[in-house]
């Protein structure tokens, strides 16, 4: 009978759930554990961030799941327009997309996924608390042992991590960034802002060291609601950290707090549009209300070196965040996460049958350097890409350099002048 190797993923995100569905498809079992608890029916239909998943990575990895059918139907009900106004209001650029990249909610992504592997695969509230790798005298094979907050252990031929620990991995280092605020609120609410945003699509407006993006999204049967989501960036040196988180309130602050430092201050929004403003100020005052008794904090960006790798090691590899955290400025998060689940797959796969676990570990050895080898090319050119749109859109002037990325990198659409006067992109000027 032929050895079925014994495979733990670490964490229970959109890659990590591909990944065990992706496995089971070739019969090939797996265990996660998830420190979180068993997500309710009501958790996911609670909005949550929406993920735009690219041809080429997303959308096939929905494909292999076999899961295509039931994605173009939670698929969002929104448009995939982008506008890029400056901090005075002015739109710079419209650009209505071409509808390559359906976009889903988080928690319906993670809802389908979940429906495809068997109910007892995923350990909810189950924490990796150390990982112990030893060699089984009797076979050979190296067994990697994890030790849980339960108090028990498991011994697996492989650990797929999409955490860090697994392998020595350098400390992320913070992007000199903060997200400051995310929230959802239904359009109700948003028409407050008297109309002024746009009604479809994300918008960015972009100053020297500050961004606002929002993204509007309509209805649909098991999709985000009827909201927008709102999201505050701000930029200050590595060693000045520790001073801004303290600006934006002494101690545990509501949003709203944050919002009156954030709308107070020149060197963050206070000279921006007011259409701008009262956006930002409504969504501080819906988070306070909502959540009266949560402090909100400014959260830094974490990203993984350029080009990172770790040396390779038998019994565990990593997938996703843990291999190359990135910040959020280019769109490939979740899809080169999805990437990497989808090659693991194949190269686990691809083993063939075998009598033992050291002659399934001999076996898997070229195909898991391969799989990471491929994952570091990858990784290395999406995060370069990432780290020079966020220079570009947080920096002087980021809103022109945006609106003229565009231009030149696609044809179509129109740049306004300041006017609000449209101009017509040629093939030629692209050209």
């Amino acid at each position: 009978m032929p050895y079925l190797p014994r495979i733990a993923i670490s964490g229970a995100g959109p890659s990590c759930l591909a990944l065990s569905l992706l496995l089971k498809q070739r019969n090939i079992p797996s265990t996660i554990y998830d420190l979180r608890s068993k997500p309710t029916p009501a958790d996911f239909s609670k909005p949550s961030g929406m993920l735009d998943l690219h041809t080429e990575s997303g959308q096939r990895v929905v494909r292999e799941c076999c899961l295509w059918d039931a994605f173009q139907s939670s698929v969002g009900d929104c448009s995939q327009s982008t506008r890029v106004l400056d901090p005075q209001g002015n739109v710079l650029r419209i650009d209505e997309g071409g509808g390559s990249r359906p976009e889903i909610a988080r928690n319906v992504l993670t809802e389908l996924l979940l429906g495809g592997i068997p109910e007892e695969t995923v350990k909810w509230g189950t924490k990796i608390t150390r990982v112990t790798q030893t060699t089984n005298q009797s076979s050979g094979a190296t067994e990697t042992t994890l030790h849980l907050n339960t108090h028990d252990t498991a011994t697996y031929d492989l650990v797929i991590g999409a955490r860090r620990g697994l392998v020595p991995n350098p400390i992320p280092r913070h992007h000199d960034r903060a997200l400051v605020h995310g929230r959802h609120y239904d359009r109700g609410h948003a028409e407050k802002c008297n109309g002024e945003i746009p009604t479809s699509g994300e918008s960015l407006r972009l100053g020297h060291n500050v961004c606002i993006r929002w993204l509007q999204r309509y209805s649909s049967a098991s999709g985000p609601q009827d909201s927008i989501r709102v999201y505050a960036t701000i930029t200050t040196p590595h060693d000045e950290w520790a001073a801004a988180a303290r600006e934006m309130g002494s101690g545990p602050s509501t949003a709203m707090e944050i919002g009156e430092v954030l709308l107070a201050s020149d060197r963050y929004f206070q000279t921006w549009a007011p259409a701008l403003k009262r956006l930002l100020a409504t969504a501080c005052e819906e988070e306070t209300r909502d959540n009266a008794d949560t402090a909100l904090e400014l959260l830094p960006l974490y990203a993984l070196p350029i080009g990172h790798r770790w040396e390779h090691r038998t019994g565990v590899t990593l997938v996703g965040d843990a291999a190359h955290l990135m910040a959020p400025w280019a769109g490939e998060g979740v899809n080169i996460t999805l990437w990497d689940s989808l090659d693991l797959a194949h190269a686990l796969g691809g083993v063939g049958e075998v009598g033992t676990a050291a002659e399934w570990q001999e076996a898997m050895e070229p195909k898991m350097r391969e799989y990471e080898e491929g994952m570091w090319q990858r990784a290395k050119e999406k995060t370069g890409e990432t780290a020079q749109n966020t220079a570009m859109i947080l920096s002087e002037n980021g809103s022109q350099k945006l609106a003229e990325f565009f231009k030149s990198a696609y044809e179509g659409g129109a740049v306004m002048d300041l006017n609000g006067s449209a101009m017509a992109v040629s093939k030629q000027e692209n050209e």
